[in-house]
């Protein structure tokens, strides 16, 4: 393992959708951007060598899902998870020993980092030292706290994007008896951008979807309408429709109704269209953002664009804009149609860690501060998550097996092949792999809803 001393460090990062992907980059770039070194107190700037790991499955990124997140890295491919802890064992392809990480990222569902964590777990079991291991989430927690943060147990830094987060982080663990030394307050890495400036002649709003979230076909399709009936009723203002991804691709949450296939046949006004890209893009020329719950909310109102978020279907979890409770967002299209531009309560915005100013810039610093200090261990404890086969004997099994690993976290025969096959049987794999995508995708979104629909009649 490279000297915990040196300058670079070589962080490894594994994700599994375009949005978990962009999390871990970039909080992987926060967390080195000054590391306390061993040697001193006081802060210095460090350059990663930055790793990255696409864990094979539904939502695996596409290039261009990849080209829009813009979170780059030193080296990123595709892998199984056992060749990734191949990898983060310090073992190459074929087996040959290679260079370990300082640091892993898990930027995962909480299934697969609680397997990625039992995984590591008896890959390094006796090992004297290990990477410090790193988890979180990836935009706002409005559903499966306990489930999702139980899933995270065992990683060295369980980074929360407030203060708010953190606090309920800590009351989950200690509810349940774990330890929770391992939750740190830090914020979303992908805040920034310039601050909202208007521009005379510029009015542009811009509708952030969801691939799940409403998840009814009804509903999507009056969000849809409303959003196209406030373009016509302001002939003037340029009305957006940011979309997430295209019809056969999948990020985090599966997309059963596109909004790009329920637009098809209306008639839109002129100044309506849809758009892909960075959201931060959007945001540079947005006068208002709409959503019913995105993280793209938090976002907007860091760089204190007005922000929207619609209570027209209810103020419900499953919606997630329950989460926005005092913030001073919640509003309805008709109160938007007739001019309404809600007004962020100050204190809410510091509690949620998305306050605009100076502050973000030290966000990070208890999150380097606890990297910095596990570094400069001679040796981590093993890791322990809090499910086992004794707290969680109905449970664990079942989650590893899905990522092909045994119930002590070994992996289970045929889990990883020896050599990765090269030239055209590579690319003969690869065309096949895609196509099992995209059939796999068109059964969801398009084959699925159909046969709900006739199970109902």
């Amino acid at each position: 393992m490279p000297s915990r001393t040196d300058s670079r460090l070589r962080i490894a990062v594994l994700a599994d959708s375009d949005t978990r992907w962009k999390w871990g980059a970039l909080t992987a770039r926060r967390l080195a951007d000054e590391v306390p070194g061993t040697d001193t107190a006081v802060p210095r700037p460090t350059t990663p060598d930055l790793d990255g790991f696409l864990l094979r499955g539904r939502a695996t990124p596409t290039s261009r899902q990849l080209d829009e997140v813009g979170a780059s890295a030193d080296s990123l491919r595709e892998v199984t998870m056992a060749q990734f802890l191949d990898r983060a064992s310090g073992l190459g392809d074929g087996g040959q020993v290679g260079e370990a990480y300082d640091v892993i990222v898990l930027a995962l569902v909480g299934g697969a980092a609680q397997a990625a964590l039992h995984g590591l777990a008896a890959r390094w079991r006796g090992r004297a030292r290990r990477p410090v291991v790193v988890t979180g989430y990836v935009g706002v927690v409005y559903e499966k706290l306990a489930d999702g943060l139980l899933l995270r147990h065992g990683a060295d830094i369980v980074l929360a994007n407030s203060r708010h987060d953190a606090d309920r982080f800590r009351a989950v663990y200690e509810g349940v008896g774990a330890g929770a030394g391992a939750v740190t307050e830090a914020a979303l890495p992908f805040l920034g951008g310039a601050p909202y400036r208007p521009e005379p002649g510029r009015d542009t709003v811009v509708f952030a979807a969801q691939p799940s979230v409403p998840e009814s076909r009804a509903d999507r399709q009056y969000l849809l309408r409303r959003l196209v009936e406030h373009a016509r009723r302001h002939p003037g203002r340029e009305v957006v429709l940011k979309l997430r991804s295209k019809p056969g691709e999948h990020t985090t949450h599966i997309e059963e109704h596109p909004y790009q296939r329920l637009v098809k046949g209306m008639d839109v006004p002129p100044n309506f269209r849809l758009a892909y890209g960075n959201m931060g893009d959007l945001l540079d020329r947005a006068d208002l953002l709409v959503t019913v719950s995105s993280t793209a909310a938090l976002e907007s109102l860091h760089r204190s664009v007005p922000t929207a978020v619609l209570t027209d279907l209810g103020v419900r979890e499953p919606l997630g804009n329950h989460h926005f409770l005092g913030s001073g967002c919640l509003t309805s299209w008709d109160r938007l149609d007739a001019g309404d531009r809600p007004a962020p309560d100050a204190g809410w915005l510091a509690d949620q860690g998305v306050a605009p100013g100076a502050a973000y810039r030290r966000a990070f610093d208890r999150a380097r501060g606890r990297l910095g200090a596990l570094l400069a261990q001679e040796g981590l404890p093993p890791i322990a998550p809090y499910y086992t086969a004794t707290t969680a004997p109905g449970y664990l099994p079942g989650l590893l097996a899905r990522h092909h690993l045994a119930p002590d976290g070994t992996p289970l025969p045929g889990a990883a092949p020896a050599h990765e096959p090269s030239g055209l049987r590579r690319l003969i794999r690869d065309a096949v792999r895609d196509t099992a995508r995209g059939a796999y995708r068109h059964g969801v979104q398009r084959v699925a809803p159909v046969i709900r629909r006739m199970g109902e009649l």
